[in-house]
């Protein structure tokens, strides 16, 4: 067992903010409206929300749940998700954590592979677990959580917390689930050391400092607040349905508790901004905005500089495997960009290096030679928040991870993002698309984002997505653009605007089928990632606008 000075269990940090500042809020949940039609928060400070975590980690331990123990957390957001989760920190077991939205067949497929001893849940997951044994058959504790996001279990007077469970940074933390937006969802297996290091980047990278407030649109994101000291809003959002979320409520909720900081996907923050505008209003006490998912649009990147008056507007570019891996701010994005997204500079600690495109499993680094500067091929990414493998998935594990060798730490692999890009002359991070949504001509690949802006910049198009028709290798582009349903003329006027687009640009000459979708498949995390797949095997069978192929 590693000493105490060595401990790298992430819950260790609360008891240190418990103990540095007793009565600051660390969390605060929406539970309705005051007379006057304020939000009523239900506060506990971090003495009380370190006694909450207690209770949790007696309750935990009368239950049966023990040090090592795989537990499935399946609780709401607010004070039963981050109080249950830091308990099973401090108390050695390994969180499960899977997206609610990811829906019903891939969310059992996910219980069964992570082999779960335990479940913490509401009573509708409780009731889930018994219906569909074969997927739960694991679970030999299941442990009540009630409902309601405000519920307590600590009784007055709750004694300071136990010690927590002395882990080493190599020991495994938890096991959260990518969002399956170009596959099927993966369990992520977390090192405690790769938390403390994403703490450690995001404080340094965002200059975070104790006692700001942070209103967090991704629930996930709360569990990092602790060892930020920072005030944790629970934002009045479903996290089944975030593009439902009201922009009233949450500017509301930014403006009275004077919230610094925020994270939330593209989708969510266009109607936050949206919504500012039309009010006449802004968000004086943000002093940095984080939003990811999906490349930040030009239109967000452009009000962002009225609605912040006070802040900036940052897109940290990761994934649930890596994060976070390079960031970029709104002073230095380039608005008439065609070029893709600009993610910007690696942050310290972190190498990037881009490498040939290939569908294949690389074995070792040597088998993966470094592009000149410039040119477009796979993202690969190595660092302390890099994780190592995927949970029984030993085949995606082998095609997602290149070992470094043995000038590399011990254990320390690169990922593949599973991106396509470029490093620019200026060490700057361009994201050009995702590997698998790249379309394969006869005349060479075609990438999403550097395409979508070009048809982007007309004033009638939010979404588009490129895909490609055909057989891999000599595919056909084609344009999906999201909107209504259209009359065939007009359908063809709007398809003949595009192509005049395409033609202003070598890279989006060859486009000249046109798709018009009602409503674009999307991820339900953020809202944000187009499942362009998707869309491409719809476009197979759908009726698209042929328009000339030449000017």
């Amino acid at each position: 067992m590693p000493p105490p000075e060595t401990n790298a269990n992430i819950a260790r940090h609360l008891a240190l903010m418990a103990a540095a500042a007793p009565g600051q809020p660390a969390l605060k949940i929406p539970r309705g409206r005051t007379a006057d039609g304020r939000i009523d928060y239900l506060t506990l400070t971090f003495t009380e929300l370190d006694a909450e975590v207690s209770a949790w980690g007696a309750t935990l331990a009368v239950a049966g749940v023990r040090a090592g123990d795989r537990t499935l957390v399946m609780v709401k957001p607010g004070l039963p998700l981050i109080a249950v989760v830091f308990a099973l920190f401090r108390a050695g077991a390994i969180p499960v954590v899977i997206d609610p939205g990811m829906g019903l067949k891939n969310f059992l497929a996910c219980v069964t592979r992570s082999r779960p001893r335990a479940l913490v849940g509401i009573p509708l997951a409780r009731g889930l677990s018994h219906v569909f044994r074969r997927a739960f058959a694991s679970v030999q504790v299941r442990v009540p959580v009630s409902a309601s996001p405000t519920a307590r279990v600590a009784a007055a007077g709750q004694p300071r917390a136990a010690a927590t469970v002395q882990s080493a940074a190599s020991d495994l933390a938890a096991i959260l689930f990518t969002s399956g937006s170009t596959g099927a969802p993966k369990g992520v297996c977390y090192e405690h050391g790769m938390f403390e290091a994403q703490v450690r980047l995001i404080r340094a990278a965002y200059d975070i400092t104790p006692g700001e407030v942070d209103l967090p649109m991704l629930p996930i994101f709360a569990l990092f607040n602790p060892a930020l000291g920072l005030t944790t809003v629970v934002p009045e959002i479903d996290p089944r349905r975030p593009a439902a979320a009201d922009p009233a409520k949450i500017v509301q909720a930014i403006l009275q508790e004077n919230v610094t900081t925020s994270f939330g996907s593209p989708t969510l923050w266009l109607k936050v901004s949206a919504y500012c505008e039309q009010q006449r209003i802004n968000l004086p006490s943000l002093r940095r905005v984080l939003s990811a998912g999906a490349p930040v649009p030009s239109a967000l990147w452009e009000s962002s500089r009225r609605l912040l008056p006070q802040g900036r507007l940052h897109s940290p570019y990761g994934a649930t495997e890596a994060l976070p891996v390079a960031t970029v701010s709104s002073t230095e994005i380039d608005l008439r960009s065609v070029r893709g997204a600009c993610v910007g500079r690696p942050l310290p600690d972190i190498s990037v290096r881009i490498i040939p495109i290939t569908d294949r499993p690389i074995a070792i680094l040597a088998d993966a030679p470094e592009l000149p500067t410039g040119e477009i091929g796979e993202i690969i990414v190595q660092g302390p928040v890099v994780t190592k493998e995927y949970d029984a998935l030993p085949e995606a594990t082998a095609a997602a991870k290149i070992p470094s060798g043995v000038s590399a730490p011990s254990g320390a692999v690169w990922h593949r993002m599973g991106d396509c890009g470029y490093l620019d002359y200026s060490s700057r991070l361009w994201f050009v698309g995702r590997k698998a949504e790249r379309v394969e001509t006869s005349a060479g690949p075609l990438f999403t984002e550097p395409c979508e802006q070009v048809f982007r910049q007309h004033r009638r198009v939010t979404r588009c997505a490129l895909v490609g028709l055909g057989s891999h290798g000599s595919q056909q582009p084609g344009l999906v653009v999201e909107s209504p349903s259209l009359r065939a003329g007009a359908a063809r006027a709007f398809a003949a605007e595009l192509r005049a687009l395409a033609l202003q640009h070598p890279h989006t000459a060859a486009i000249s089928r046109f798709y018009f979708h009602p409503r674009f498949p999307v991820d339900v995390r953020h809202n944000a990632k187009i499942h362009r797949l998707a869309l491409a095997a719809w476009a197979a069978s759908a009726q698209g606008v042929e328009t000339a192929s030449a000017p």
